[in-house]
């Protein structure tokens, strides 16, 4: 009797518009198997247009798992989304050898491959201090805290997203350690093997088509999309490039024009903190869109290695 092959999850990664999720299906087609989403946005059944999730003809090509299976009021992050996914690939790799797995937020990945950080628990005082001052000061009190207190972690940490801004507040200023420090717990053994790819763009090109899927956005219906939110736009889920700066328009702080444009630029700096990321993890091995063939043939001596 041969070796038993061991089970294989496929991580497909990369900064937003790089074409990971056409390169996704078409490996999944390859390997005849399913996907799972890693990406923090596209759980909610709210939001389509904003989250670029897969158009109905990719859905409809391979099976695909955590995209718009909730709604907005069932938040996830990324511990439930560890629990989740794990039980779900349990159930996969019953009759599966490999699936893939897709998505941008580099958090998520990470729960998937090694688990989460066994984090201290934070005093309620010091949680109740953070609230009271977002609620009096905003978003500007969490990011020059989080920028003065931890500039390191700052470059990586999604800016506008006040969930992940205040949990790390909470840890800075309860352990008096830097982030690095707390995120370096032992990986977890996972009962399959993790192969991990990436794809990337010269950045001039990588842009244009940040600002391409923007325009796509727009002409698709985004500010409708974003205008049917409004009652839940303190959800987390919400804080987020696509409909933060929407909701600044419909607040009359910005004009239309000034929305898309602060979009993209939120955009194009989003995809440079997923890179940043992403290059810090020297599992993954790196390649452009245009390099399916090789690819494949990475993947397919991966697994068999």
């Amino acid at each position: 009797m041969g070796k038993k092959l061991a089970n294989t999850l496929i991580c497909v990664c990369g900064p937003t518009a790089v074409g990971k999720t056409a390169l996704a299906i078409n490996i999944a087609r390859y390997f005849q198997t399913e996907i799972i989403s890693f990406d923090s946005r596209q759980f909610y059944q709210e939001l389509s247009i904003g989250t670029a999730v897969p158009n109905a003809a990719e859905l409809a090509a391979v099976k695909h798992h955590f995209i718009h299976d909730r709604s907005i009021n069932n938040a996830v992050n990324a511990g439930s989304y560890e629990k989740e996914a794990i039980a779900k690939l349990e159930k996969l790799f019953t009759t599966k050898r490999t699936v893939i797995a897709v998505g941008g937020t580099g958090l998520y990945l990470k729960a998937l491959g090694e688990g989460m950080d066994d984090l201290p628990l934070i005093p309620a005082e010091i949680r109740g201090n953070i609230l009271d001052q977002y609620e009096k000061q905003g978003l500007n009190f969490l990011q020059a805290e989080v920028a003065r207190l931890d500039p390191e972690y700052w470059q990586k940490v999604d800016q506008k997203n006040p969930q992940r801004l205040i949990r790390a507040l909470e840890l800075l200023r309860h352990s008096d350690k830097k982030m690095g420090s707390l995120q370096k717990a032992q990986k977890k053994e996972r009962p399959f093997k993790v192969v991990k790819i990436a794809l990337n763009l010269d950045r001039p090109l990588l842009y244009e088509r940040i600002n391409t899927r923007v325009d796509l956005m727009f002409e698709a219906g985004l500010v409708e999309e974003v205008q049917g939110l409004l009652a839940y736009r303190q959800e987390n889920a919400l804080q987020t490039v696509g409909y933060s700066e929407l909701f600044s328009h419909f607040e009359g702080t910005l004009s239309l024009d000034e929305a898309k444009d602060e979009i993209k630029k939120n955009s194009r700096r989003y995809a440079k903190r997923q890179l940043t990321w992403f290059k810090r993890d020297p599992e993954i091995t790196w390649f452009s869109p245009g390099q399916e063939p090789e690819i494949l043939e990475f993947l397919k001596s991966s697994q068999d290695a």
